[in-house]
């Protein structure tokens, strides 16, 4: 018993170790990532590709999830304010809730699932193709080549694709607080003004920045990171999107409770 109880925690720390590495290793391409904005060469026509490929390829998407999703708020909410006779609140709570919470976590999940996936399948394929080592051989930075575009793409289009879609939500809730719950239009469109606070406003923006350089870290790390062959790219694929979503959840967390305190004293 003894044996097996060292040997269970040998495993254990074997694997703590080997999360602090990754953990290490996607810090480190993170920062290389990110300073790499401000170091020469710079690869303007890598980076313009990649915001048409994560903001355009995205568009449609987002607004036919952004849509739904603040018909559904709006339908739900007036279900259950009716009866209560509190109807004008529909707009504030539908305003509130898309701008601070639902619409940036509910995009950059979209993100993770469109732009995250095919950002670590790229990249993971470059890898097994030996397309990286190539572009070392030739004296070129891979990170500063293949990182740094991406991390600028996801970090300017995001926040432009939450902006548009938190939008769009606040059109779907008020076409069903109009339509369905029988609300006056000028009492929902007062409520969402008043609504529109610097808090809530720079808290429903911050974010969006933060999840996109999380996102796009997260897909290169994994990506360059790829073996085994398909096998290995399928699961990174997998991986980089588990990773996503779980970080984007996790940071939202984080990030309320920071704004809440920080601009709760302003």
């Amino acid at each position: 018993m003894e044996n097996i109880s060292l040997s269970l925690r040998a495993k254990n720390t074997e694997r703590f170790k080997v999360l602090l590495k990754e953990l290490q290793d996607f810090s480190l391409l993170l920062l290389h990532g990110m300073l790499g904005v401000f170091r020469k060469p710079f690869y303007g026509k890598d980076a313009v590709e990649q915001m048409e490929y994560a903001g355009a390829g995205s568009f449609v998407i987002v607004l036919l999830v952004s849509l739904f999703i603040g018909m559904a708020l709006s339908l739900q909410l007036a279900a259950e304010l009716a009866p209560l006779g509190l109807k004008m609140y529909t707009g504030k709570i539908v305003s509130i809730s898309i701008i601070r919470e639902i619409g940036p976590v509910a995009i950059a999940l979209v993100f993770t699932g469109r732009v995250g996936s095919g950002i670590a399948s790229e990249l993971g394929s470059m890898a097994l193709g030996h397309q990286v080592d190539m572009l070392r051989t030739f004296g070129v930075d891979p990170v500063k080549k293949l990182v740094t575009p991406r991390i600028l793409g996801s970090l300017v289009m995001l926040p432009v694709l939450t902006v548009i879609g938190d939008a769009v939500s606040l059109f779907g809730g008020y076409f069903i607080a109009v339509s369905v719950g029988r609300q006056s239009g000028g009492v929902y469109w007062n409520s969402v003004r008043d609504v529109l606070t610097f808090e809530n406003v720079f808290s429903g923006i911050a974010k969006p920045f933060i999840f996109g350089i999380l996102i796009a870290g997260v897909a290169c790390s994994v990506g360059l990171a790829t073996h085994g062959g398909s096998r290995g790219l399928r699961k990174a694929t997998t991986q980089a999107v588990v990773f996503s979503i779980i970080i984007v959840i996790i940071a939202d967390f984080i990030l309320t409770r920071i704004l809440l305190a920080v601009l709760g004293a302003l």
